[in-house]
C-alpha cells in the first residue's frame, strides 16, 4: 500500500519539475525560464569581461567567483533536468542537452586547463529557448523550416563540396605549374590553399599571381566563385519553398522531442500524450 501510494506522489514531483523546468505554457514555467535566460545573459558577460585584461587585473577574483557560482547553479539545473525526465540519456543527447552540458564542462576542465573557461560563451546557444519561452512559434516554425531544408539538401550539398574540392585540387596545380616557388607558390597544398581563398573570393591577399598568364588564370576562378557561391544557395532555396508547417512549444516528458505540429495531442516519435 506504501509503495502505491509513494509511486504516484513521486509521478506528480517529477510531472511538476517537468512543468517547471521544460514547459512556457505555465506561470512557473515561464518565470523559471525567464531568470534562466538573465542568467544566462550575466554568466557570457562575465566571461566576455574576464577575458579583458585591464577588467581582469582589477576585478578578475570577482569575475572568478561569479563565474564559479554560476556554473554551481547551471550545474543544478542540468541534473533536475535529467531527474525531470523519464529518460535521461535521450535528453543528455539531444541538441539542448549536449549544449547544457558544454555550459558547464569548461569551468571544471580549466582546473587542469587554464584558459579553456572562455569557451563558456557556448551558453549563449542556450538563448535558443528565448522562441520558446515567450511562445514566439511564428519564430520557432521557420527555424524549423530552415532546420528541415538543411537536412533534404545536406546529400545535394555533400557532393557539390566534393565537387568544389576536386576542383580547387585541379585550379591550385595549376596554378603551382604556373607561377612556381620563385612566387610564392611553394608547393600544392600551399597553392590549394590560394585557390580556396580566391574560388570563396575571400581573397586575404596574402598570396598573389606574378605572372600574366597567373594573372589572367585568377580571373577566370574569381568570376567562378561567384557563380560557385550560387549553387548551395539555390539548393536550400528550393527545399525552403517546399517545407512550411506550424509547430508546438511542447516538449514530449517522454523522449523530450519539441518539434509537434501545433494541433498535436500524442508525440510523432514515441506516441506519448503530450
Amino acid at each position: 500500500m506504501k509503495e502505491a501510494v509513494k509511486k504516484p506522489v513521486e509521478s506528480h514531483w517529477r510531472s511538476r519539475l517537468h512543468e517547471i523546468i521544460f514547459e512556457a505554457e505555465t506561470v512557473g514555467g515561464k518565470t523559471f525560464d525567464v531568470i534562466l535566460i538573465w542568467t544566462i545573459i550575466i554568466s557570457v558577460v562575465v566571461v566576455i569581461l574576464e577575458s579583458v585584461k585591464s577588467i581582469r587585473a582589477e576585478y578578475g577574483n570577482f569575475l572568478l567567483g561569479m563565474e564559479w557560482g554560476l556554473t554551481i547553479v547551471f550545474t543544478i539545473e542540468y541534473v533536475l533536468r535529467l531527474i525531470s525526465v523519464r529518460k535521461p540519456w535521450r535528453y543528455a543527447l539531444s541538441f539542448f542537452g549536449v549544449i547544457d552540458f558544454l555550459a558547464i564542462v569548461p569551468t571544471y576542465v580549466s582546473l587542469f586547463l587554464p584558459g579553456l573557461q572562455y569557451l563558456l560563451a557556448i551558453r549563449i546557444l542556450r538563448l535558443l529557448r528565448i522562441f520558446r519561452i515567450f511562445k514566439l512559434t511564428e519564430y520557432v516554425s521557420e527555424a524549423e523550416i530552415i532546420t528541415s531544408a538543411l537536412k533534404a539538401s545536406a546529400k545535394k550539398i555533400s557532393v557539390f563540396l566534393l565537387a568544389v574540392l576536386a576542383l580547387v585540387t585541379i585550379i591550385g596545380s595549376i596554378m603551382y605549374v604556373i607561377e612556381g616557388e620563385e612566387h610564392g607558390f611553394s608547393d600544392i597544398p600551399t597553392s590549394i590553399y590560394w585557390a580556396i581563398v580566391t574560388l570563396t573570393t575571400v581573397g586575404y591577399g596574402d598570396l598573389s599571381p606574378q605572372t600574366a598568364i597567373g594573372k589572367a588564370f585568377a580571373s577566370l576562378v574569381m568570376i567562378m566563385g561567384y557563380a560557385i557561391i550560387a549553387v548551395p544557395t539555390g539548393i536550400v532555396t528550393v527545399e525552403l519553398s517546399r517545407s512550411v508547417r506550424a509547430i508546438s512549444t511542447q516538449v514530449c516528458p517522454e523522449c523530450h522531442s519539441q518539434d509537434h505540429d501545433a494541433d498535436a495531442i500524442f508525440c510523432k516519435y514515441c506516441a506519448s500524450e503530450l
